[in-house]
């Protein structure tokens, strides 16, 4: 079982910025893609932004031009760069690694954006 360790959340101030990290106990070789999800309280789950291991990169809407995702393939790491936060951002964010036969998750960090 692979274990996804996630890292960097905390409060921050609106217009502020945080990096996320989550890191995966072992590679998972082939044809990958690790995200970021974020959850409400009583949200369904969604998606932040993800990128693949041919470096393809998906965003929701609402953070383009604000979080930049990056992920060192071989390390199994994926980041997480958010800038100008909003406190819609606010949540549990969930690292995801998923590929052909599997998907595993962390276990959250909580980001709060407030005064």
């Amino acid at each position: 079982q692979v274990q996804l360790v996630e890292s960097g959340g905390g409060l921050v101030e609106p217009g502020g910025s945080l990096k996320l990290s989550c890191a995966a106990s072992e590679t998972m070789y082939g044809f990958s893609v690790m995200g970021w999800y974020r959850q409400g309280p009583g949200d369904q789950r969604a998606l932040v932004a993800s990128m693949s291991t041919r470096g393809i990169q998906d965003y929701a809407d609402s953070v383009k031009g604000r979080f930049t995702i990056s992920r060192d393939v071989a390390k199994a790491t994926v980041y997480l760069e958010m800038n100008r936060l909003k406190p819609e951002d606010s949540g549990e964010y969930f690292c995801k690694y998923s590929g052909l036969g599997y998907q595993y998750w962390g276990q959250g960090t909580q980001v709060t954006v407030s005064r």
